[in-house]
C-alpha cells in the first residue's frame, strides 16, 4: 500500500501536482482507476498492464515500485528487530519510503525534490528522538546530528570544489543519510557513506562498458546514495569490521 502511494509521489511531486486531488486516474484517458484495479501489484497483473477504458500500456515500473518498498520495508524491519531496535523502524521505514520515491524521480527528472527531502529532516529528527527516548540513550541521537551535519559538509566541500559532479540536491539528501546512518554506528555511517560513491563508480563503468556513455556521461547520484545507505544498514557492521582487521594484519 505504501508501494502504491509512492508511485502517486514519483509521478506528481515532479509536476508539482497535489498528491490528494485528483484521485487515481488513466494519464491516457482520464478515467478515475476502480478501487479493485487500484490493488498493489495484483491490479496490475489482472488489467495485463492496460488500462481498463482505453488500453494505453501501464508501466512496470508501478507494481515494482510496490513490490520492491514491499521487500525492502520487511527486510528493514526484520533487520532492525534484529538488533533490538524495534523502537527506530518507523524512522528507517520512512527513510526507505522517501529513498524509494527520491530515487526513482532522481531518474526520471535528474532532481531530488525539496518538497520531499527538507521535510523528512525533522520528521526523521522526530521519529529519532522518540526511539531514543524510547531506549533511555540519547547518545545515538547525537551521533546522528554529527553524522549528518559530517557528511553534509563533505557533500557541500565536493560540489564547491567540482560543481558538475553532483547538485545540491546530493548535498541536502547527504545530512538525511548521515543522520539515518550514524544513529546505527560510526561503523555503519562509514560503510554508507562510501558505498554511495563506491556504487556510483560501478555504475559508471557499467555505462563505459556497455557503450552507452563515456567518463563524461552525468549519472543521477541520489540513487546510489540511498542504495549505499540500506546496504550499510544490512552489512555495515560487518564490512567494517573485516576492513579493520585486515588494516591490522
Amino acid at each position: 500500500m505504501v508501494g502504491s502511494f509512492l508511485n502517486v509521489v514519483i509521478h506528481r511531486v515532479p509536476r508539482g501536482e497535489s498528491l490528494i486531488h485528483p484521485g487515481s486516474h488513466c494519464p491516457a484517458c482520464g478515467t478515475p482507476i476502480k478501487p479493485w484495479h487500484n490493488v498493489p501489484v495484483l491490479g496490475w497483473l489482472v488489467l495485463r498492464g492496460r488500462c481498463a477504458n482505453c488500453g494505453s500500456p501501464i508501466s512496470v515500473r508501478y507494481p515494482l515500485v510496490e513490490l520492491v518498498t514491499a521487500v525492502l520495508f520487511a527486510a528493514v524491519t526484520w533487520r532492525l528487530a534484529g538488533l533490538s531496535l524495534g523502537s527506530a523502524i518507523p524512522a528507517y521505514l520512512y527513510f526507505t519510503a522517501i529513498g524509494v520515491a527520491l530515487a526513482a524521480i532522481d531518474l526520471d527528472v535528474r532532481r531530488l525534490p525539496n518538497a520531499i527531502v527538507l521535510p523528512s529532516y525533522p520528521v526523521l529528527a522526530g521519529l529519532l528522538a522518540i526511539s531514543a527516548a524510547w531506549q533511555h540513550d540519547w547518545w545515538p541521537l547525537l551521533w546522528a546530528v554529527v553524522g549528518g551535519l559530517a557528511l553534509f559538509g563533505l557533500y557541500l566541500v565536493l560540489v564547491l570544489i567540482y560543481p558538475a559532479g553532483m547538485g545540491f540536491g546530493d548535498v541536502r539528501l547527504a545530512g538525511i543519510v548521515g543522520g539515518v546512518t550514524a544513529y546505527l554506528s560510526w561503523s555503519v555511517f562509514a560503510v554508507g557513506a562510501f558505498a554511495g560513491f563506491l556504487l556510483g563508480a560501478v555504475a559508471g563503468l557499467a555505462v563505459i562498458a556497455a557503450r552507452r556513455g563515456d567518463r563524461r556521461t552525468a549519472l543521477p547520484f541520489g540513487p546510489f546514495m540511498i542504495a549505499g545507505a540500506l546496504l550499510a544498514i544490512f552489512v555495515g557492521e560487518p564490512v567494517a569490521a573485516w576492513y579493520l582487521d585486515l588494516l591490522g594484519r
